[in-house]
């Protein structure tokens, strides 16, 4: 059901897919509804008229409450960002702003993570139905992929109630998409971008193909003919004839693949959308309304990466020191198609959206190895070129019936996303520093292996394909004024087909041509391997031996979820001061991973089949003690299930990160238990004070831990036995009417929005607990945890500060936004200290001003984000001694827009 108010009886989904600018909130009249409501609803008009928010089992309004505030008004806790709320952070995605919100923090790809706790432990739906994750390390999409501009609300629900899925943590994240007004219109938006790092500096590149501007590739990054033939009949690498292993050796590095160029002066970053809506009446008082839009965004970023590796951590030896540099250039393109129908009172909305996000890399590193000899280690220079690109096609359909007292809502679609990463290519050139050797004072790829403990060249191609299926009815019945009933019933049928090669050719000779082979080094990668390399007589036999070979044991991967789901849930009202929302939640679920047998040779394999049901209870109970003050208290019981990306036994390298993961088959489900209480006061108006106390009980949480290599970070899972968290929230937001000062301020307000959340975990290790991991079924968890140690992501403090002013009867608004978390556990170390980010302090200033250009309204915006230019820490230590694991610089952006509308 959705909780809004209706514009001009039209209810429709709309986006505006543009980064760097908001739209303005367009008002519509309202003719009833301001009689009824008294002083209390003292909330801005623009937040009372664009809160649209459309969830699953009916609306968040507890029934016989007056206020239209939905944080004050749910029987649930919850933060609801309003449409002007997102604008006014200024952020160009949704996750930058629900990076605001109490308790919530920004981690990495666009990953929210809700009081300390990871993004399986939160759950993003929109418009109250799911969405498949394009990104492999990730259960839910991750949410920068959504510019603020598409959504109408963002809902934060912190407490667990049974009409939303199990796989409930730290809380469920709802996006709603906006409604727009009944009469027609058009908007274009165009926005440049730069940062001091990148913007105007050198970078490095690739040429891959002609249409790479635009996020598409022309054909170039097929995979292989010969890879090809080798799915297609089923045949692993390693067992392909000689002949097919030669062909395919010659087709993994393609010049303009694989061949860094440097690019002189890197250009701005821009983004452009159009957005066009109609509506039509139909009938008497229907409303039928159509929406599309389109938009693109091109940004670039350099990294100086700092990479190390402890030999000795106590005696602060380090044994392998990088420095990678890195250009990334990101494109998204974003479309959508909207339809919706107003009947009456009965809405139906049919949304179609697309987005795809596209990654291009070139990657030069260069540093020392000295894991083969301390006294005299390799000097190397890596290079890497790679294309990750995601994908999400959606179309949901919801419709929502409202019968007076009865309300029947009706929620289906499908979504496929897919994950290409084709012809990812490693190619190291070591000097090796040997005496006497003469290639010992040149950089040389070591083709035939001849050198030991160097890096060999690899290419990786990877593609995953995910479909999901889902559905859902939910009806509610108003038994009485005080008293609602919801029923509902949910299905999720997930599918995951995942291929992952990582092909390592090898070339080797006869002792008379070992200085020739030695030589094919020298030349350039796409050159290493050419015809004359290839070349072969009438028998078959070349002055070369050329092979490929595949490390991976199971290179192709199945997966699959389904979940079937039924609650009940019942809001009642005994006292004007007294709420309580009380349900419980049955979920039958059967998850399975395994490898494809046809592609897994002799490699024993480990298939995972997890099959739990659960009734997962949930209340809560408000009180409000006087007119402007509640209390509340709630507890639940949820689940967490491990990701398809944390069962599957395949390395995956994650661009951002920089570092490879790798699945854990034996994971099982983590169970826990929630509890909180809060007080609410409300000052009026805008401004108001809560503040909560909270508890989790996690049995079998999943961890993240490190896997060492010379050279390599890779991560892996594993279930801890258990852990508990704790902590508090402290939420502030006061706004000061400037009206007295007259003149420029006659109309504008000075608001002041904080949060505060301290939060300390700890994991339970007994001295019998047991931790599987492939190779290691029956290792002791204290091998990999500590006890008493802090859950990975969690910090213990995070605050957000906002000072802005704001003119009330136009857009017109200056805001400085502070954004603060302390360290937290990104990885746990094992053997080794854990791996901490420090993310710090950012400071940031945004503003945006409507102003007119010969009768022609348009928006302006401009963003100066991390002003004092906070660097990205990432490190392991132990004592004074530091190993920076993915540190660089990352410099002050500066951004302007402007968006007309027609």
């Amino acid at each position: 059901m959705s909780t809004g108010t209706r514009l001009a009886g039209l209810l429709l989904l709309t986006t505006s897919l543009t980064l760097p600018s908001v739209l303005n909130a367009q008002e519509a009249p309202q003719e009833d509804e301001a009689i009824s409501e008294t002083a209390e609803d003292e909330l801005p008009a623009e937040d009372l008229q664009e809160t649209d928010i459309s969830v699953p089992g009916g609306g968040i309004i507890v029934t016989g409450r007056r206020s239209r505030d939905p944080a004050r008004s749910s029987g649930q806790v919850l933060s609801v960002l309003s449409e002007a709320d997102i604008a006014r952070t200024g952020e160009g995605d949704i996750a930058g702003a629900l990076s605001r919100v109490s308790g919530l923090s920004l981690v990495g790809n666009g990953r929210v993570f809700v009081r300390g706790l990871g993004d399986r432990y939160s759950l993003a739906l929109l418009n109250g139905l799911p969405l498949p994750s394009p990104e492999p390390l990730s259960r839910v999409v991750p949410l920068d992929i959504f510019p603020t501009s598409v959504i109408a609300s963002s809902l934060v629900q912190k407490t667990y109630s049974a009409n939303f899925p199990g796989e409930f943590g730290g809380g469920v994240i709802n996006l709603t998409t906006k409604a727009i007004p009944s009469e027609d219109f058009l908007t274009l938006s165009v926005g440049g971008s730069g940062d001091t790092e990148t913007t105007f500096q050198n970078g490095l590149t690739y040429f891959g193909s002609r249409y790479d501007t635009f996020g598409f590739d022309n054909g170039n990054r097929d995979f292989p003919s010969a890879l090809q033939g080798l799915i297609g009949s089923g045949t692993r690498i390693n067992d392909a004839p000689a002949d097919v292993q030669r062909q395919l050796a010659g087709q993994i590095m393609p010049l303009n693949l694989v061949t860094l160029q440097k690019n002189d002066v890197l250009p701005m970053n821009f983004s452009a959308n159009l957005t066009g809506g109609a509506s039509f009446e139909v009938g008497d008082g229907n409303y039928l309304g159509i929406i599309a839009t389109a938009g693109i965004t091109n940004t670039w970023r350099n990294r100086n990466v700092t990479s190390q590796q402890f030999g000795d951590a106590e005696a602060g030896q380090i044994l392998f020191d990088s420095q990678n540099f890195i250009t990334d250039n990101k494109v998204l393109v974003n479309g959508m198609l909207a339809f919706g129908l107003d009947i009456g009172e009965h809405t139906i909305r049919w949304t179609n959206l697309y987005i795809r996000d596209t990654l291009k890399t070139a990657r030069l590193a260069q540093g020392t190895d000295s894991f083969t000899d301390v006294a005299r280690p390799f000097d190397f220079q890596t290079q890497q070129t790679g294309w990750f690109e995601r994908q999400l096609m959606d179309s949901q359909i919801v419709a929502e019936f409202d019968f007076d007292r009865f309300d029947i809502d009706l929620r289906g679609g499908y979504a496929r996303t897919d994950r290409e990463a084709p012809y990812n290519a490693i190619v190291p050139y070591i000097r090796t520093n040997i005496p006497g050797d003469p290639f010992g004072d040149k950089f040389v790829v070591d083709v035939g292996a001849l050198v030991g403990g160097t890096e060999r060249i690899q290419v990786g191609f990877e593609d995953l394909r995910e479909e999901l299926w889902y559905g859902g009815a939910d009806v509610s019945f108003d038994v009485t004024d005080n008293l609602s009933l919801t029923a509902g019933y949910a299905y999720s049928d997930t599918t995951r087909r995942s291929i992952s090669f990582i092909i390592r050719p090898l070339v080797g000779s006869s002792a008379e041509l070992t200085t020739a082979l030695r030589a094919l080094g020298l030349r350039r990668p796409g050159d290493i391997i050419n015809g004359a390399v290839l070349a072969t007589d009438a028998q078959g036999n070349g002055l070369f031996n050329v092979t490929v070979s595949d490390p991976t044991p199971f290179p192709v991967f199945d997966a699959a979820l389904t979940i079937h789901a039924g609650y009940g849930l019942a809001r009642y009202r005994p006292t004007d001061r007294l709420s309580l929302e009380a349900g419980v939640r049955y979920e039958d679920a059967l998850q399975l991973a395994a490898p494809d047998p046809t592609f897994g040779g002799t490699n024993l394999a480990n298939p995972t089949r997890i099959a739990n049901d659960y009734f997962l209870p949930s209340a809560t109970i408000t009180w409000e003690v006087i007119d402007d003050l509640q209390l509340r208290l709630a507890a639940s019981q949820t689940i967490a299930r491990p990701q398809f990306r944390e069962l599957v036994e395949q390395t995956y390298f994650d661009p951002e990160s920089n570092r490879r993961f790798r699945g854990n088959p034996f994971l099982q489900d983590s169970e826990l238990i929630n509890v909180e209480a809060r007080a609410e006061y409300y000052l009026g108006g805008p401004s108001k004070v809560s503040l909560a106390g909270f508890y989790k009980k996690i049995d079998n949480p999943i961890e993240n831990f490190l896997i060492t290599a010379p050279g390599i970070i890779e991560t892996s899972y594993a279930n801890a036995p258990s852990a508990e968290l704790y902590g508090a929230e402290l939420d502030l937001a006061y706004g000061i009417d400037l009206a007295n000062w007259g003149g420029f301020f006659e109309t504008k307000q000075f608001l002041v929005i904080a949060n505060y959340t301290y939060t300390q975990s700890s994991i339970s290790v007994g001295a019998a607990d047991l931790a599987p991991i492939p190779g290691a079924t029956g290792q002791l968890a204290s091998q990999l945890f500590d006890d008493g140690a802090p859950l990975v992501g969690q910090s213990d403090h995070v605050a957000n500060l906002s000072l802005g002013i704001e003119d009330l009867d136009k857009v017109q608004q200056l805001t400085v936004l502070f954004n603060y978390a302390s360290e937290r556990v990104t990885l746990r170390g094992g053997a080794l200290p854990d791996v901490v980010e420090d993310p710090g302090l950012t400071v940031d200033l945004v503003g945006r001003s409507e102003v007119k250009l010969g009768g022609l309204p348009l928006e302006l915006s401009f963003e100066v984000r991390n002003i004092f230019g906070r660097d990205n820490f990432e490190f392991q230590q132990l004592g004074a001694n530091r190993a920076e694991i993915n540190t660089f610089d990352v410099g002050t952006s500066f951004s302007i827009g402007v968006k007309a509308e027609f």
